[in-house]
């Protein structure tokens, strides 16, 4: 499981400055005190965390204008490259600038970070002399309200099939939140499914719990180009805590387990994943889900 936050006290902004330091300054031979800059206190900072609370990942983002946004200082632990959880602080920092009206993305990025950038939906743009000196290049991104989905066409058509066939997932007000290709977020109305004490149902966290498991499902079979009939087998959720404010669930590939082949070969598939959810920010309950994937005809 992991978290994104927004460090703000004292020992959170001592270990985030240190975090980026040790891996964007650290292996240059810079000093201590190279890593921040002087937009540090008009920035949004964000960091992702594991379930030790280990930082995983970090980043930036500062308003330029009005309408532009300039993404800085991304920076995941070196042992958790390729998990997606550069591309989920990207995708956070762009979410908080649409929201704040931003409608344009830029980064100024080390040559070396283009394809992280291409994998995020920047382009690169002409460079200026200055920024060439430097080896870095401009990249620019137009941001709109989907931007946070990866595979936006897979998305789109799942809310939809959820929508078509899963009646309940439009009255619990389920919408698909992020997807970065490893990870998928599914948030629900708390509203819309609010008991007499002012929280969500435990029925209706299950029932979150269950669309999100099923739903990364359909999205890694249309990454293999595979089909098949989706299936909850056995489902088992533990709650610790009551939702009251945003009901959200996450699935990340790090707890999905299946075997391709046996579909490739014709073969029902077994899928078991493990579901987190939380309350805003603070987890609440996990699910884990067997699930079997039915070769269709």
């Amino acid at each position: 499981m992991y978290k994104i936050i927004t460090p703000t006290t004292e020992q959170q902004l001592e270990q985030y400055f240190a975090f980026r330091w040790q891996i964007l300054k650290a292996p240059f031979n810079f000093p201590i005190g190279s890593e921040k800059d002087e937009y540090e206190s008009v920035a949004e900072h964000r960091m992702l965390l594991n379930y030790k609370n280990e930082i995983m990942a970090v980043g930036r983002v500062h308003f330029n204008s009005a309408e532009e946004v300039q993404i800085r200082h991304i920076a995941v632990d070196f042992n958790a490259h390729g998990k997606g959880y550069g591309r989920l602080i990207v995708a956070t920092l762009e979410s908080y600038a649409i929201e704040q009206g931003a409608v344009r993305a830029v980064t100024n990025s080390l040559a070396t970070s283009r394809p992280f950038f291409e994998q995020c939906g920047y382009t690169k743009q002409s460079t200026s002399e200055a920024l060439s000196k430097l080896n870095r290049i401009q990249m620019v991104k137009k941001l709109t309200a989907q931007q946070y989905l990866i595979n936006a066409d897979w998305c789109h058509e799942l809310q939809s099939t959820w929508e078509k066939t899963i009646p309940i997932s439009e009255q619990m007000g389920i919408k698909l939140h992020q997807y970065s290709g490893s990870t998928l977020e599914v948030r629900a109305s708390l509203n819309k499914n609010i008991n007499l004490h002012g929280t969500m149902f435990a029925g209706s966290i299950f029932s979150l719990a269950t669309l999100t498991g099923w739903g990364m499902i359909f999205l890694q079979l249309k990454r293999k180009k595979l089909d098949g009939e989706i299936v909850l087998g056995d489902g088992n959720i533990h709650y610790h805590k009551p939702i009251s404010m945003q009901p959200r669930a996450q699935v990340h590939f790090e707890h999905f387990q299946c075997d391709y082949a046996e579909l490739q070969e014709g073969k029902k598939m077994q899928v078991t994943l493990k579901v987190h959810i939380l309350d805003g920010d603070t987890a609440v309950a996990e699910f884990t889900g067997v699930y079997w994937v039915l070769p269709r005809g």
